[in-house]
């Protein structure tokens, strides 16, 4: 929010923005206009029972769509930001390509990320609790087997780093930059269109 209320943003979309949590902080911080987009009904369901009762309706709006079939018109949007979206992304190019289509010409993205830490011993001690601990404790909480085994493979497969910052700026993305945050649990990856 901070490098999107930076860049001057007045219109806003918050990719895969599950119960608004993220546009619901970007409408308290002033942005005019944001729209959030999601492929889970229940989900947008959820958090526009949280944008009313925040009284941000007039601000936010929420739509169920895909990332990677946007319903917006080129240039629509000053910004566009996902925050720990993209790695559930069924086709991880396409949606990027999609963002990149309908953010305007000198905007920007900023995408929030889990990622892997490098430094020892966060790196041994994190992978330990990513692989083995969270999904047991995921199975005690939810009571299913295997529900909390989707985080880590998705996190350990999602392309991080340099590797991420090269397919941003494939999909047009200039200036594109990578921020560890955490200790490098999770990575802030920012760009201009």
């Amino acid at each position: 929010i901070d490098h999107v209320e930076g860049q001057g943003a007045r219109t806003v979309l918050d990719v895969a923005t599950g119960t608004a949590d993220l546009a619901i902080l970007a409408a308290r911080r002033g942005m005019p206009e944001i729209t959030g987009i999601d492929i889970a009904e229940a989900m947008l369901d959820a958090g526009q029972k949280k944008v009313d009762r925040e009284g941000l309706s007039d601000h936010i709006r929420l739509l169920e769509a895909r990332a990677e079939a946007l319903p917006f018109g080129d240039g629509a949007f000053d910004a566009v930001m996902v925050a720990f979206g993209v790695r559930n992304f069924e086709n991880l190019e396409l949606g990027l390509l999609e963002m990149y289509r309908v953010t305007r010409a000198g905007g920007s993205v900023a995408i929030l990320e889990f990622s892997t830490p490098r430094a020892f011993p966060l790196r041994q001690v994190y992978l330990f609790y990513f692989r083995h601990l969270l999904p047991v404790l995921g199975r005690w909480v939810s009571g299913v087997e295997g529900a909390y085994h989707y985080l880590p493979d998705t996190v350990l497969r999602f392309p991080q780093g340099t590797a991420f910052v090269a397919i941003l700026e494939k999909a047009g993305y200039r200036d594109v930059a990578a921020r560890r945050l955490s200790g490098g649990i999770a990575t802030l990856y920012i760009g201009r269109r």
